[in-house]
């Protein structure tokens, strides 16, 4: 006979919950700098609130309706404008900031080896459709990658993104 499942109520949840959104707490952040869909930036908008993560986005003159449209959770969020993603990803990378690219690449970190991050990290995602550009990718300091045994190569950005923070964060 199996054990009875539990379902732990709301009021049970919530106080395991932080008390109110974070304004930024800059240990993990994602990073979509070149997303071509709108409901992506949406999505890693609410998988940041629910692993303690922040968004970097770049300054697209459609990304604040989207995160808008995409805040669900109708609370403020951290989010960082980026105006220059090689510049900012190097500053990051010079101030001891750990960056990952989720990509497909040679010697990259299966998601099932990835440790959660001990230091400030940086989860970079790439275009939809051409990954991470070239000249970002001497930006990285690894790669992660989604392993796959379906016909695709990849998956949507705001899954594979959402997968590689929970892994980040220490949730998976």
């Amino acid at each position: 006979m199996s054990p009875a499942i539990r379902v732990r109520p709301r009021r049970e949840l919530r106080a395991a919950r932080r008390r109110s959104a974070h304004r930024c707490w800059g240990h993990l952040i994602a990073a979509p700098l070149w997303p071509l869909h709108g409901t992506n930036l949406g999505t890693l908008l609410r998988t940041c609130d629910a692993v303690g993560a922040c968004l970097a986005v770049p300054p697209f003159p459609w990304v604040d309706e989207a995160l808008a449209r995409g805040n669900t959770l109708r609370r403020p969020t951290c989010v960082h404008r980026v105006r220059d993603p090689l510049r900012w990803l190097a500053d990051e990378r010079a101030a001891g900031t750990r960056v990952l690219g989720v990509e497909l690449a040679d010697e990259a970190v299966r998601l099932a080896d990835l440790p959660a991050a001990r230091q400030r990290t940086v989860a970079v995602l790439g275009h939809e459709r051409t990954g991470i550009p070239p000249e970002a990718l001497d930006l990285l300091d690894a790669c992660v990658e989604i392993p796959m045994v379906g016909t695709g190569l990849s998956l949507n950005v705001a899954v594979a993104g959402s997968l590689v923070l929970y892994r980040l964060a220490g949730l998976l």
